[in-house]
């Protein structure tokens, strides 16, 4: 029974990987992004209308340093690429890019020079897209010690932080409000509606260190038990699980990820 559970699972598994690929072909989705490109967001609200390069913000980067809400809660960024509706203006006084980017908690705008040199200006680090920057951090150089993954940016982000690869920093002076430190809850086992397939754990722990409470409750789900009824579709549609998972969080493709409950 269990050899017939497992080639049956294994046979749905080939069969999406398989409607993917053909979607690929016929041009019905767009082309899998290269691992350094996965989760990076192109910022263009304001800068080719002042003929500039747009920005291009890696969450990579970012996420080996900051806990997600960090930047999605305490300095208010939208969860959609685009929506935040940055301006200079905005950094320049201390919100959103520039509560950091202050040349204190990372590079600013400029660097201040030697004496009778000027200072120099650090706006490609930020505005790159389709320029030639010769960055500090590369993508495959920085995360070459990383533990690997199947899938979207090919790290296994939970491994490297469990492991303590990656310090994550969930405060910023000034700016973050203090964490109360609450009861978590448990895992809790989701029935897929494919017989087929294993039960989904969720573990609230995982999800705590980098989001907290307060990035999924109660705006993409219900805290009440029993209400959150979702479906793979409304995931790959970027909703419920998907408005992390499949953009920044690990791939959906990898479905052992979430339905890792074995079968009895």
């Amino acid at each position: 029974m269990k050899k017939i559970m497992f080639i049956t699972t294994a046979l749905l598994c080939i069969m999406v990987f398989m409607t993917m690929a053909f979607a690929d072909q016929l041009g019905f989705r767009k082309r899998r992004p290269a691992y350094h490109e996965y989760a990076n967001v192109v910022i263009n609200n304001f800068s080719a209308k002042n003929k500039i390069a747009p920005v291009v913000y890696n969450h990579w980067l970012h996420r080996s340093k900051y806990t997600c809400r960090v930047c999605h809660l305490d300095l208010k960024f939208a969860m959609k690429g685009g929506g935040t509706g940055i301006t200079e203006e905005s950094n320049n006084k201390g919100l959103y890019c520039g509560a950091c980017h202050n040349g204190k908690e990372a590079f600013g705008p400029e660097e201040k020079a030697e004496s009778g040199e000027k200072a120099r200006k650090n706006c490609d680090r930020c505005h790159s897209y389709g320029e030639n920057v010769d960055f500090k951090y590369r993508f495959y150089r920085y995360t070459k010690d990383y533990p690997r993954a199947r899938f979207g940016n090919g790290i296994d982000w939970l491994e490297a932080e469990k492991s303590n690869l990656i310090q994550l920093k969930d405060h910023l002076e000034g700016i973050s409000s203090k964490r109360e430190t609450i009861k978590k809850p448990g895992e809790e086992t989701f029935k897929p509606k494919e017989p087929e397939m294993p039960d989904i754990i969720f573990s609230h722990d995982k999800h705590a260190v980098w989001s907290g409470c307060d990035q999924c409750h109660p705006a993409i789900f219900s805290e009440k038990k029993g209400e959150n009824k979702f479906t793979m579709e409304e995931i790959f549609a970027g909703k419920y699980c998907g408005t992390c998972h499949g953009k920044v969080s690990f791939s959906t493709l990898d479905c052992q990820k979430c339905h890792v409950k074995r079968m009895l």
